[in-house]
């Protein structure tokens, strides 16, 4: 697993703990909260980047179409889960963000899977 998805796994965990917080406690997203979201949303863009840029070299064997597919797909997922969770003023919006910052380090495990699986 690279860096990148090291530290955005990190801060997966962060923000997921600090939804987590939001959901106990029965309150709406908060300033920091949406701070951090926007930090990882700018991270998923960096991975985005990173990930075409390897394409463009050896990458014999990778699923192209699976791999841009999940980079485009975790790429989607937060802001998808933001606008669901903005418009539902309730846990229950909270909580369907909270399930997409969790599946985040699920998709960086299958890219590294993807990417990987050609090396032996």
């Amino acid at each position: 697993m690279s860096l990148l998805h090291l530290v955005l796994s990190v801060l997966c965990a962060l923000v997921a703990l600090r939804l987590v917080y939001l959901i106990v406690r029965d309150r709406q997203l908060d300033d920091p909260t949406f701070y951090a979201l926007l930090a990882l949303e700018a991270g998923l863009v960096v991975q985005l980047v990173v990930g075409i840029v390897r394409l463009s070299g050896p990458h014999a064997g990778v699923n192209v179409a699976a791999y841009v597919g999940y980079l485009l797909g975790a790429l989607v997922i937060l802001p998808v889960g933001f606008v669901w969770a903005a418009a539902e003023k309730s846990r229950s919006g909270t909580g369907v963000l909270l399930v997409a910052v969790i599946v985040l380090p699920v998709l960086f495990l299958r890219l590294h899977d993807l990417w990987e699986a050609t090396r032996g």
